[in-house]
């Protein structure tokens, strides 16, 4: 496979000139002004933010793609999934409140924002796999997959599960459904908390497998008859219907990538990373730590593979910042000493030494081998 290009552009930026201004000169230099966009639904998949997270990215970034778009005659639209979890994003309502409450109205970033999979997280489309070692049938929110063209804006950071969280993630995990966020992280079917269960019986309306039945006014769950699909999960009010949270963390980031490859198969898209406030945790925390690394810059290119990877090898070249988790990682096992940082070697890498029992490079290889893009690329330096 041949090399991809990945264009960069820093955050360092002079008088006249604003990180806006930067990031439209980047976005153009890589090539989406020349995307046939004329008429075209354009999907911008981006990470709202969890209530009281500070780290997700300000929607200004946002109006800089939104404005190219309609500039090309195209008809952009930010959207996002409803969440697994509980929280600010797990409902259409909840989750369009969120994100005006972060500032993504369309007064600030000039488009409407979809949650593509409904108001419950349950309307989803059902999209095959080709070649998908653990996943066949991908379930991916309607409006992501009913537009014509694809966008992904996300925000580079650290993640306790996949490593980091880039471009893929804010694709294939973000694209998934809450029964195709299930999927991904559950290695079977999910679980039914009795303490929170009412006995409302809406599980059971949706379930084809007649797979959960009522008893003195609570849910029980016959796995032999579930098939995992995780629609009670949408429709139960309570929460009581949960994911066992299960699967292994190599195996969660191949179907990752095979979720990427069901949402970008087939249609044109195009990627934009900024490698700022680099948390070490996602945005979905309703929190956000000390950033591991400074502020890098902005990345953009047609291979989100390549993308992920020049992200990573960016801020591993990088010294932690003093007091961050990474910081107090590398102190624990001795890797360096941070108190001189021009003495300092740095660790092999920045996203394990933080979350250990994770590797980002198993999702990347399983990209290429999906065919979604290479590691292998050249950095085109914008100015």
């Amino acid at each position: 496979m041949k090399k991809s290009t990945v264009y960069f552009t820093s955050m360092k930026t002079e008088l006249g000139v604003s990180l806006l201004t930067k990031l439209d000169k980047l976005i153009r230099k890589a090539g989406m002004d020349s995307m046939d966009l004329k008429e075209k639904y354009t999907a911008i998949k981006i990470h709202f933010g969890e209530p009281g997270n500070l780290a997700y990215l300000r929607p200004n970034y946002a109006k800089v793609l939104v404005d190219l778009i309609k500039q090309q005659g195209g008809k952009p639209f930010l959207t996002d999934c409803n969440t697994l979890y509980v929280g600010g994003r797990k409902n259409a309502l909840d989750h369009i409140e969120s994100a005006y409450l972060n500032g993504f109205s369309p007064f600030s970033t000039g488009c409407h924002v979809i949650i593509a999979d409904g108001l419950k997280g349950t309307d989803e489309m059902l999209v095959p796999v080709e070649g998908g070692e653990f996943v066949k049938e991908a379930k991916i929110g309607r409006a992501v997959m009913d537009a014509d063209v694809f966008i992904s804006l996300n925000h580079f950071k650290g993640h306790e599960s996949t490593g980091f969280g880039g471009a893929i993630k804010n694709i294939g995990m973000g694209c998934g459904s809450r029964a195709g966020k299930m999927e991904q992280h559950s290695a079977g079917t999910p679980m039914i908390r009795q303490k929170v269960c009412i006995g409302c019986g809406k599980c059971i309306a949706v379930c084809a497998h007649d797979a959960i039945t009522i008893e003195d006014r609570k849910a029980y769950l016959n796995e032999d008859k579930c098939v995992g699909c995780g629609r009670c999960i949408g429709v139960c009010p309570t929460d009581a219907i949960a994911t066992k949270w299960d699967e292994s963390k190599d195996i969660l980031n191949k179907k990752m990538a095979e979720y990427t490859w069901a949402v970008l198969h087939g249609r044109p898209h195009f990627h934009v990373s900024l490698v700022v406030d680099v948390s070490p945790n996602c945005d979905c925390h309703s929190e956000n730590d000390i950033p591991i690394v400074p502020n890098i810059g902005m990345f953009a290119s047609f291979d989100p593979v390549a993308l992920d990877k020049a992200c990573a090898d960016a801020v591993n070249g990088q010294m932690p910042v003093k007091g961050s988790i990474l910081e107090d990682q590398i102190h624990h096992h001795g890797d360096c000493s941070c108190d001189h940082q021009e003495d300092a070697q740095q660790p092999t890498d920045h996203f394990q030494m933080t979350h250990p029992d994770t590797n980002w490079e198993v999702c990347l290889a399983h990209c290429e081998k999906m065919g979604l893009g290479s590691m292998d690329y050249d950095l085109v330096t914008v100015k």
